[in-house]
């Protein structure tokens, strides 16, 4: 029997997805496990996968934006009449739907599996898809080149390559889980044509008109939402950052550890928002959850824009356990390889602009914290002390409250715990 193939929501900010290629043809047979299309979302470039057993009797859009939910495809027997299926249809149907609980009784160990990629800590996360296939590895999803190199590639980036004369072994992949997609291979064989010209010319700048990405509709969507939606207010503070500065070189020359200044921001903000809670808050509409873990989301810039890793239980986190885990995490950001499950859950967020010069900002709240931390650089001033003239590096520091959680002197509070945590290192390392 026929069957609908909807857009699944591949992440919990995903509206719609962008169809980058399809690698089954109308007509062709479709196994469970086979890679039907490639879907780019805000935050990767994820593999849509079939879990019926039939032909591919219709696509509804090549190439472009669909909504989540949308129909897709239709997968049946060779020869189906589908259109009747097709008009019955809704076009668009609910995230929790009937079909939902029918696929988890089919496909029990799938949903486990999704249900450990996920933190206990969580809160409210997005319908998992059973067309979504995670960054864990799978049987066959493996192309065997030898009896001893294993490469993870789409049929589509095998095919390219091919036809170019690109050992794919040699590329690197940027799609879900490191597999190597389209785009690695064009970029390739862009750059190797690049190199083939042996010119110090700097490139051109590019202008013009460029289509919106998924990330870039998102990032609008949800800041318009923010700003124009949570009340904010902003108070800013300044840190003295000797003592942190000390403590930072004493720490990494003695552990060979290359710990950060960012590393301690973080460190102390987690040790501050465990003495006030109300920061450590979410506004849900009609109440205010106030969280019992600490997960905090770190704004790392892409090429795209801007994706925020979470770092889970960050107050139990040591700092070399924390500089590990984020630098880890930055490095999938920039190549488009977190999960879902690694962008969801945070209950506060810091953004940091210091390495680039900036002395202060404000920054816009993320959904659903109830607050952010926008960190600038560390700079030289002067003040007076018992009558001398001293130099201090000072950090400039502004919270981003939401009003209807917030107020401003439960902001003010958590600012001067923070303050004291830098100010004496000590007091947040015991």
């Amino acid at each position: 029997m026929a069957e609908i193939i909807r857009m699944p929501r591949l992440s919990d900010t995903m509206e719609e997805g962008n169809i980058v290629a399809w690698l089954k043809k109308v007509g062709d047979k479709v196994s469970p496990g086979d890679i039907l299309a490639e879907v780019e979302t805000d935050k990767a470039t994820m593999e849509l996968e079939s879990f019926n057993e039939g032909y591919l009797l219709y696509i509804s859009v090549k190439e472009g934006s669909v909504p989540v939910n949308d129909i897709l495809a239709v997968i049946g027997g060779k020869d189906e009449d589908y259109k009747s299926l097709l008009a019955s249809a809704p076009k668009n149907e609910s995230v929790d739907t009937a079909p939902k609980e029918k696929n988890q009784t089919e496909s029990p160990e799938k949903d486990t599996e999704d249900e450990d990629l996920t933190p206990e800590s969580i809160a409210d996360p997005a319908p998992e898809s059973e067309l979504v296939k995670t960054n864990l590895p799978k049987p066959g999803s493996e192309v065997t080149q030898s009896n001893e190199i294993r490469i993870k590639s789409s049929p589509l980036a095998k095919s390219i390559a091919a036809d170019a004369g690109i050992d794919i072994s040699s590329l690197t992949g940027t799609g879900d889980g490191g597999r190597i997609v389209r785009r690695d291979v064009e970029s390739f064989v862009i750059n190797k044509k690049s190199q083939s010209a042996k010119t110090n010319l700097p490139s051109a700048p590019q202008y013009g008109e460029f289509p919106v990405s998924q990330m870039r509709k998102t990032i609008a969507r949800r800041l318009v939402e923010s700003k124009f939606s949570a009340p904010h207010f902003y108070l800013t503070m300044k840190v003295k950052m000797d003592k942190t500065i000390e403590s930072r070189k004493l720490i990494n020359d003695q552990s060979g550890l290359k710990i950060s200044i960012n590393d301690f921001v973080i460190k102390a903000c987690a040790a501050a928002l465990r003495l006030h809670p109300a920061i450590n808050s979410s506004w849900l509409g009609d109440k205010i959850r106030v969280n019992k873990d600490i997960n905090i989301g770190v704004a790392v810039a892409v090429e795209d824009g801007l994706l925020v890793p979470v770092l889970f239980g960050a107050d139990r986190m040591g700092l070399s356990e924390m500089n590990s885990t984020i630098a880890a995490l930055a490095d999938k950001a920039r190549q488009k390889k977190l999960q879902p499950p690694e962008m969801q859950g945070n209950t506060f967020t810091v953004s940091n602009l210091g390495m680039f010069g900036i002395d202060e900002f404000t920054a816009i709240i993320n959904p659903p914290d109830a607050a952010i931390m926008a960190v600038g650089t560390i700079s030289d001033e002067l003040s007076m002390v018992d009558g001398k003239v001293t130099s201090a590096g000072v950090m400039k520091v502004t919270l981003s409250c939401d009003h209807r959680v917030v107020d401003g002197a439960t902001g003010a509070k958590f600012l001067q715990t923070f303050k004291q945590l830098l100010e004496n290192p000590v007091a947040m390392l015991v």
